[in-house]
């Protein structure tokens, strides 16, 4: 992963084509170790591919991944924007309400020491 970061690192900064001493340069800035054969392995899986399609692949790859909370993989996969992730936490709340107002409404009134 680091590797990976590193790269996208680069390319953030302009390096429309990082080479492994640029990789290592920002690694070693941060203190972390250089695995050359990492290095090269994204290197060679890289070269020529545009970045931008390669992680819009790889977000279609990820939505199918099961993830455990159905609410996140929802979210993941429309995008990740704020609004499915709200419109997720609003669910809930009003849920929460509901069991409320049926726990108030059981007693009918009558409270079990009138």
């Amino acid at each position: 992963m680091k590797v990976v970061a590193a790269y996208l690192l680069a390319l953030l900064g302009g390096n429309t084509s990082p080479s492994a001493e640029d990789l290592k340069k920002i690694l070693g800035s941060v203190g972390a170790d250089a695995d050359e054969d990492r290095i090269e392995l994204l290197l060679s899986e890289v070269k020529g591919k545009d970045i931008t399609e390669l992680i819009a692949a790889g977000r279609e790859k990820l939505a199918s991944v099961p993830s455990g909370g159905g609410g996140v993989a929802v979210a993941a996969a429309t995008g990740g924007g704020a609004a499915p992730a709200a419109a997720a936490a609003a669910e809930p709340k009003k849920e929460e309400k509901v069991e409320e107002k049926e726990e108030s409404d059981d007693d009918m009134g009558f409270s079990l020491f009138d």
